[in-house]
């Protein structure tokens, strides 16, 4: 078991996606750019750039245009385990170093080299996986194939979503797949795109109408989504959700077509600037034919935007500088909050953050509270003209008191699996900075992206925080409390994981009401029978009985640890507070339980269905 920090919590999220269409020969890059491999080094720059969207594996797969009848026109590898990415393209780096001790002559003949390489295309794409339903082995991996004698029948997907209705789809389909299309969203997709690609080329085997397929298939998903696709005959397209809750973007010149999750990273690999580079369009797809025309057709009408907010937050880079401004946002939000509750004293108060991710929000912090400092400098000093020069000096030279507190120390594997000897290892995830805080005066304020579960929270950090000996701790969370599964992406599913459902739990029962998780659950049954589950998120009601400051209140007595001596608060980013740093991300459904598509209210109703029953497993 290894025990890692995300968000101070092991959740896992998004992956990551890559697509390439060279829209030259490859000798045009050879004689350009001084290699034939100008697509395939991209494609690695590109997945590298987003190997923090996925660590369970990889995969790319490559289409070769005008390939004669009897050769192999798709190719496909995947591979499990953080490494991924590295192993594919050492596979094919030796390839490459085999073929030229056989022939190297053929290195100066692109044309030759792609009838032996495998993966040397002119369309690809590149997947980075994050398990979301906790299968890794490479079978899970994407991209999936759909092969066929016929080019046109050939399929690979790939794609950065969660789909909730899919028995629905094989329902509908009439299919009983096999074990692992069944256990995966993208067995649904792959699935419901490839009975409409058959039937359109049955139609008109002469020129397939890709606009048409994605439209009739699309129809049927319920989830949020992005996802590519190569056809055999050269085909291909990337498509968004209507709610655009999943985010991609695309950059397009004389030479190629490209698009991915993150725009930081094809800003990276082609070297060009933001402003040339495009979201796709909820509801939109990226459509190239084998011919290299390029469309952009709306396929389903777009909904209202709800993308996702934790992209913001979290999952995305920072070195996108949209995100590395709205984290900042999300961090100055939260100053005041922060002040009132230290009834504005900042000398005896210490800042910090939990590495390393929510160190940009730090910085948005420290900024709010500097900006109040400065206020108290200049009203000081307007007030008292004649202050002596020693007590200006004072004044003036006065800061937020800044330290590394928390140290991430590396991944640390528990060899002994008793849960005495578990639970003393999770303490030392984290190590501390000695000598830093004054004994039974010092506050410490450390902000963190988010409290998810509040396990490490408890059983890590703030015990390792009270060894220095502060008067007080304050966790800040850039996130709002997250109340509410997801399942357009992120692994958070069951009800009982989270913090602030657990704290609302007890709340209800400290003020004599438990009996209203049985009416919720009631009603949740009656709906399941009336088939009506999808249309309230009956959840709400655990919640509807406190402020958001109650629970916060109650979150925090729940991480302080018996052995911890400090007090122990808990600062939640408000809603307002994040709809204001991100205003174009306002996907707030594992928040508010306002969920964007119908599927949501079920997968939530389920989730406390399941945590009612005591059941294990996802509410979808």
């Amino acid at each position: 078991m290894y025990l890692c920090g995300l968000m101070s919590d092991a959740i896992k999220h998004e992956c990551g996606l890559a697509f390439i269409r060279l829209l030259k020969p490859l000798s045009y890059y050879h004689q350009k750019y001084g290699t034939a491999f100008f697509g395939l080094n991209k494609l690695y720059l590109l997945m590298e750039k987003q190997h923090n969207r996925g660590q369970d594996g990889a995969g790319i797969a490559t289409v070769k245009l005008n390939t004669e009848p009897g050769h192999q026109f798709m190719h496909r590898l995947r591979i499990g385990g953080a490494q991924a990415i590295a192993q594919i393209f050492q596979n094919i780096s030796q390839e490459v170093g085999d073929l030229e001790k056989m022939y190297p002559e053929i290195m100066q003949h692109p044309g030759l080299m792609k009838g032996y390489m495998r993966f040397m295309g002119e369309v690809m794409m590149g997947h980075l996986r994050y398990g979301t339903q906790g299968k890794n082995n490479v079978e899970f991996c994407h991209p999936f194939v759909k092969p066929h004698i016929n080019p046109t029948r050939n399929l690979t997907m790939a794609g950065n979503f969660n789909l909730v209705n899919t028995d629905e789809l094989f329902a509908r389909l009439g299919q009983h797949p096999n074990t692992t299309l069944r256990e995966s969203d993208l067995g649904a997709m792959i699935e419901t795109i490839h009975y409409y690609l058959c039937m359109a080329d049955d139609t008109n085997p002469a020129q397939l109408n890709i606009e048409g397929i994605l439209k009739q298939a699309t129809t049927h998903f319920d989830g949020g989504y992005v996802f590519c696709g190569l056809i055999g005959n050269g085909d291909s397209f990337v498509m968004r959700d209507p709610n655009g809750i999943r985010p991609c973007y695309y950059y397009q010149d004389d030479e190629v077509v490209v698009a991915a999750s993150e725009r930081a990273a094809i800003m990276t690999s082609f070297n060009v600037a933001q402003a040339n580079i495009k979201k796709l369009q909820p509801g939109h797809a990226l459509i190239v034919d084998a011919s290299g025309n390029v469309t952009n057709p709306e396929i389903l009408p777009a909904r209202k935007l709800t993308a996702c907010s934790f992209e913001r937050i979290y999952f995305s880079r920072g070195s996108d500088p949209d995100i590395y401004r709205e984290r900042m946002a999300l961090g100055r939000n939260l100053a005041g909050t922060v002040l009132q509750a230290l009834d504005n004293h900042l000398r005896h108060t210490i800042v910090s953050f939990i590495p390393n991710t929510a160190e940009t929000a730090f910085y948005g912090l420290i900024k709010g509270l500097e900006d109040y400092l400065k206020e108290i400098q200049i009203k000081k000093i307007l007030a008292r003209p004649d202050m002596p020069e020693n007590e200006m000096r004072e004044l003036i030279h006065r800061r937020v008191r800044i330290e590394k507190i928390a140290i991430k120390d590396v991944k640390m594997r528990t060899f002994i699996t008793e849960d005495a000897s578990r639970n003393e290892m999770v303490q030392h995830v984290y190590d501390i900075t000695y000598g830093t805080v004054e004994r039974g005066v010092d506050t410490l304020v450390v902000i963190d992206d988010s409290i998810v579960r509040g396990t490490t929270l408890k059983e890590s950090i703030i015990k390792m925080l009270n060894r220095l000996g502060p008067k007080r701790i304050i966790v800040v969370s850039s996130a709002p409390q997250i109340r509410y599964p997801d399942c357009y992406g992120i692994d958070m599913s069951r009800m009982g994981d989270f913090i602030a459902f657990q704290a609302a739990v007890g709340l209800l029962a400290d003020n004599g009401m438990a009996g209203k998780l049985e009416d919720i659950y009631q009603q949740c049954k009656a709906a399941e029978g009336a088939g009506t589950l999808d249309k309230e998120n009956f959840v709400k009601g655990v919640y509807e009985s406190f402020t958001p400051e109650q629970i916060s209140k109650k979150i925090a007595a729940m991480l302080r640890h018996e052995e911890v001596t400090a007090e122990v608060d808990v600062i939640y980013q408000s809603l307002e507070g994040l709809h204001d740093a991100c205003p174009h991300n306002l996907g707030d459904w594992y928040f508010t339980g306002n969920y964007p598509t119908p599927g949501g209210n079920r997968v939530a109703n389920r989730a406390f269905m399941n945590y009612m029953e005591k059941q294990e497993g996802r509410g979808y």
